[in-house]
């Protein structure tokens, strides 16, 4: 097994190694808290490695279902003798009597153990010099980005089952499934090579897939935003919602655009032309004719914190911007024609500019000090009030005596 960083697992309870190219069980000391491992599906040759696991005391559950150390004579007695602390073994409980029976005859259950682990590892190593020789027979580049040679060690039985359900494994031509079919029949040893040969003749499959998909990716017509004799047209290709309304006020257009709230501004591009505006989303292009001709370099974009929408403030280049009424209204005179004539605003002519004249008195500015019209002060008595139903106040008679210890009547 290549040596990786078991650090990180110290707490792992239960490990995959399933359908990997592992020969030999080594380096999961590391893991002091595993309790399952499983190792179906690899080509563990070297049975005697299954002692390291002697450190692993937490563990319960071991699978080697279809690793090669398991069609060796023997080959669960010298597991269970190797893991006292083990209760199950591919699936199957360990029984008492089973473990205690497997003790008893250990020693010859080693070496005879030991005999068949030299026959197999003396095999692999003939497996792997075949195997190099083939290699070598094809350039790198073959492997790579060609058909691969069909005297090569194939794939495994588990492999060539899930094959036929590949998208990549299937042929669009008859003489390349004639090809498929013999590559998946031809017989071959379960080896790590045959299984890596597998798997780089799937990777070419898909690989020949997609070159025959690019001519049509690339004959696909890109999207017209503007025609040849010179109309834009609106496109909303990522398909946003958008308000577009004119402020007469400030002379503007506003183009308020729900782009996503959490998108960021980064993958935003927005640009604003005299008669349209453009903004890319994520490469994906929104187009809009405006209803007027706009000033781009007067616009100004800016997103919503709380909603991410995107306003565009654009300028409108003809027009003005319209000043608000004032709510006071202009005096009316009444002194008949003479003071309208009055009124009329004056002109003298300047060095060849016209500068008018407007008489003061017709300002629109607020005079605070007019508000409340000025009256007589009085010298004495208090202030009499008016009724509008009260009739007016008789004279005073000649006999009549003010006396001052009578108060006032109000």
């Amino acid at each position: 097994m290549v040596r990786k960083n078991v650090g990180r697992l110290k707490k792992l309870e239960y490990l995959n190694l399933a359908l990997n190219n592992i020969e030999v069980i080594e380096n999961l000391e590391g893991c002091e808290d595993l309790q399952k491992l499983d190792l179906t599906v690899n080509f563990v040759g070297r049975l005697s490695s299954v002692v390291s696991l002697k450190q692993n005391v937490h563990l319960r559950e071991l699978f080697l279902v279809g690793n090669p150390c398991t069609e060796f004579k023997g080959y669960r007695q010298y597991v269970l003798a190797c893991l006292p602390h083990l209760q199950w073994l591919d699936g199957t409980a360990i029984g008492r009597a089973e473990r205690i029976q497997a003790l008893q005859n250990f020693d010859d259950l080693k070496k005879c153990i030991v005999e068949q682990e030299a026959e197999y590892v003396e095999m692999r190593d003939k497996q792997k010099r075949e195997g190099l020789k083939e290699t070598s027979r094809s350039s790198p580049h073959d492997l790579d980005h060609k058909h691969l040679p069909r005297s090569c060690p194939l794939i495994s039985e588990e492999i060539r089952n899930q094959a036929p359900n590949c998208e990549c494994h299937l042929s669009q031509n008859s003489n390349s499934e004639d090809e498929d079919t013999d590559f998946w029949e031809k017989p071959c040893a379960f080896t790590p090579e045959s299984r890596l040969e597998a798997h780089r003749h799937l990777e070419e499959k898909r690989r020949a897939k997609e070159r025959v998909r690019e001519p049509k990716r690339k004959d696909k017509p890109p999207r017209t935003l503007i025609t040849s004799d010179g109309r834009v047209l609106n496109v909303n290709e990522p398909k946003l919602d958008f308000t577009l309304s004119e402020d007469e006020e400030n002379n503007c257009v506003l183009l308020d655009l729900h782009v996503y709230r959490h998108l960021d501004a980064s993958l935003l591009d927005v640009d604003v032309q005299p008669t349209y505006v453009r903004v890319t989303v994520k490469g994906k292009v929104f187009q809009l004719v405006l209803p007027a001709e706009v000033k781009p370099d007067s616009s100004t974009a800016q997103r919503s914190q709380t909603t991410g929408y995107l306003l565009i403030t654009m300028l409108k280049a003809h027009g003005e911007v319209k000043v608000k009424k004032t709510s006071h209204k202009q005096a009316v005179s009444c002194r008949g024609n003479k003071t309208s004539e009055t009124s009329k605003e004056k002109s003298r002519v300047i060095s060849g500019c016209q500068i008018l004249e407007v008489d003061p008195s017709k300002s629109f500015a607020v005079q605070l000090a007019n508000i409340v019209p000025k009256e007589a002060s009085t010298t004495h008595g208090p202030l009499q009030l008016s009724w509008p139903c009260r009739a007016q106040d008789k004279p005073v008679s000649k006999d009549f005596v003010d006396d001052p210890e009578v108060p006032p009547l109000m």
